[in-house]
């Protein structure tokens, strides 16, 4: 498997079952939330007669463990949870998310920046002397540096000192590839978006796809594993219902095919909050311990 999917092919073959999947990361203990993305994949594959997924998506290494994903198994098959094996790992495939960005290196759409954290949170303070700097969909600011700008020999040298950097996609030169980007929401999204929806990538300006030290990040390992894995219907929550403008615009510049998606509504605490893997009172873990069974768990996230 080299990465590469045959461009021209942007639909599914109709008259195969589709295929779904769940793709948790090993960082944590799964929580409701976790459940009910999982189980509404589990009952649209058996309703439909498709085919089922899992994939592990441990790219970050700093934060993912082997217990945690020991504890997925584990915690999915006590719910219930049935999946084809084998399991894909993305830790295991990063040859595949290093093709990819070589497609989009060849277009002349990723640059090396090299400013930190840091760096980037002192120039947006600087930039907000002025006004408000934009934010993207999940309130963080857009990248707001000049790496883009610089001369290939400064970043070769930069590269060659071992800087450490980040490989940015090129927004406005990939958007200026597509027209007319939209995706098929098959579910709904957080302000009832329905339907055919348009994408709205340059929202998010220069997204990170890769690091130094990681040659992919979720947005880049996300578009390729759904289509090497031939996904054809996505069903997530709407916490990534925007980011979708990112990953159609991904699939198209890379001539993967385009998969339906399905966003769902998100399992909130009392407070009204996304639930989180630092919620231990929801983990899945606590509550079997607490001598909850499955059917327990399928009536509290409202699937009963």
């Amino acid at each position: 498997m080299d990465g590469r999917v045959e461009p021209g092919h942007d639909e599914f073959d109709m008259m195969a079952p589709p295929v779904f999947r769940f793709a948790p990361s090993p960082n944590g203990h799964l929580h409701l939330g976790h459940a009910y993305s999982a189980l509404l994949n589990f009952d649209r594959a058996r309703e439909s007669g498709g085919r089922l997924l899992l994939r592990i998506e441990d790219i970050d290494t700093t934060r993912c463990r082997p217990e945690f994903e020991a504890a997925i198994y584990e915690d999915l098959a006590w719910l219930g949870f049935d999946w084809e094996m084998p399991v894909r790992r993305q830790s295991e495939h990063l040859a595949d998310y290093r093709a990819a960005l070589d497609t989009l290196s060849a277009l002349g759409l990723i640059y090396p920046a090299f400013e930190s954290r840091a760096e980037i949170a002192k120039l947006v303070s600087a930039r907000e002397a002025d006004g408000p700097w934009p934010r993207d969909p999940d309130g963080a600011p857009l990248y707001p540096g000049e790496s883009k700008s610089l001369p290939a020999d400064a970043r070769v040298r930069l590269i060659d000192s071992g800087a450490p950097y980040a490989l940015r996609l090129d927004m406005m030169a990939a958007c200026r590839r597509v027209a007319g980007l939209t995706w098929n929401e098959l579910g709904e999204g957080p302000d009832g978006e329905r339907s055919t929806v348009p994408a709205r990538p340059e929202a998010w300006g220069d997204v990170i796809l890769a690091r130094k030290e990681t040659p992919t990040s979720y947005h880049l390992s996300v578009v390729v594993d759904d289509a090497l894995q031939g996904v054809s219907e996505i069903v997530r929550g709407q916490d990534l219902f925007h980011a979708t403008a990112v990953h159609r615009l991904l699939q198209v510049l890379l001539g993967l095919p385009e998969p339906a998606y399905r966003h769902h509504r998100l399992i909130c605490d009392s407070e009204g909050r996304k639930l989180s893997k630092s919620s231990g009172s929801t983990g899945l873990r606590a509550l079997r311990a607490a001598g909850m069974a499955p059917a327990d768990i399928r009536q509290l996230v409202g699937l009963g």
